[in-house]
C-alpha cells in the first residue's frame, strides 16, 4: 500500500529534533525507518510530518562510563553487535543485537528506533529489563526500563520528547543468555527470554508475553530457592500472552517455562 501524505523534515541536531516534534502535529521521529515505514504503509501510523534523524552522527557511539556502558540513540544494530567493548562488558546485548531481523535491518536499523517503537515483540525491551537499564531523554532525564514501557507501542516518551541514549551496567562476572523462539528465520519471536545471573540471583526479561515486555518476577525468585527447573516452572506467572497465527497464549506459556530454564541453565554453566 501507499502510505498517507506526510510533511518531511531533516533534523540538523537533537534540539533542532524536539522543536519540530513540539511544533508540528503528529510529527513521528525517523531513524533507520524499519518499524514506523511498514506501519506507514499499511496506514496503521499516519504522521503528519516526519523528523528524520538519522544524519545525527553524534548520538552513534559505545563509551564506558564508570560502571555503565553508554551507547547513543542512533547506535545500529550491527555496530551494536561488533562493539569490542560492548562485547567484552554486556555480550547480552551484543549477542540480542546480532538476532535482530536480517543483515540489512541490522546495518540501517537503531537501538534507540526499536525500544522506542516498543513492540513487545523486540528483542532490546525484555533485554534492557533483564539489565535494569536507563533511558536518557534530550534533556537529561533518565527513566529505568521497567517505567519506561507502558503498553503495546507505548512509552513513557511525550509527543516532543527524543531518546537519547541508553545505559546499561557492566556484566563483569555474570553469567547471561538471550534465548527466543521463531517459527522461521529471521521472523519476531513468539516467545524470547534473556536472563542475566550473579551470586545466586536472576534477572529475567521475557518478550513477546504480555502488552509490555515483562520481568519474570516468580521465576526470579524460584530460582533462588530451587535453581532453573523450578524458576522455569515459574516463569509464565503473571503473564498475559497474545493469542495469533504464530502461538496461542498456552504454547507461548509453555514456550516460556521451557526457554527461561534453558536460559537459565546457560547463563549458570
Amino acid at each position: 500500500m501507499i502510505p498517507a501524505s506526510f510533511e518531511y523534515e531533516v533534523a540538523e541536531s537533537v534540539d533542532h529534533a524536539v522543536d519540530l516534534l513540539g511544533s508540528r502535529e503528529d510529527a513521528k521521529l525517523l531513524a533507520g525507518g524499519h518499524s514506523l515505514l511498514p506501519a506507514m504503509r499499511l496506514r496503521i501510523a499516519r504522521p503528519g510530518t516526519l523528523v528524520d534523524v538519522g544524519r545525527l552522527h553524534d548520538l552513534r557511539y559505545v563509551r564506558e562510563d564508570g560502571d555503565s556502558i553508554a551507547i547513543g540513540a542512533l547506535t545500529r544494530h550491527h555496530d551494536l553487535e561488533t562493539d569490542p567493548l560492548l562485547k567484552e562488558r554486556c555480550g547480552l546485548l551484543a549477542h540480542a543485537a546480532g538476532e535482530v531481523g536480517d543483515p540489512m535491518v541490522r546495518n540501517r536499523g537503531t537501538i534507540g528506533g526499536s525500544v522506542a517503537h516498543a513492540d513487545p515483540a523486540a528483542d532490546y525491551p525484555a533485554v534492557l529489563m533483564a539489565l535494569d537499564a536507563e533511558l536518557v531523554f534530550h534533556d537529561g532525564r533518565k527513566v529505568a526500563a521497567a517505567e519506561f514501557f507502558r503498553g503495546v507501542f507505548e512509552t513513557a516518551l511525550g509527543q516532543a520528547d527524543m531518546l537519547t541514549e541508553v545505559r546499561v551496567p557492566a556484566l563483569d562476572g555474570a553469567g547471561w543468555s538471550f534465548l527466543k523462539f521463531r517459527n522461521r528465520s529471521q521472523d519476531w519471536a513468539t516467545v524470547g527470554v534473556a536472563a542475566v545471573t550473579r551470586n545466586g540471583d536472576a534477572a529475567i526479561g521475557l518478550v513477546n508475553m504480555g502488552a509490555t515486555p515483562l520481568r519474570a518476577k516468580a521465576a526470579e525468585a524460584a530460582y533462588r530457592d530451587g535453581g532453573a527447573d523450578a524458576a522455569g516452572e515459574a516463569a509464565a506467572e503473571g503473564t498475559d500472552p497474545p493469542e495469533d497465527t504464530a502461538a496461542s497464549a498456552e504454547f507461548r506459556r509453555h514456550l516460556a517455562r521451557v526457554l527461561t530454564r534453558r536460559a537459565l541453565e546457560e547463563a549458570s554453566a
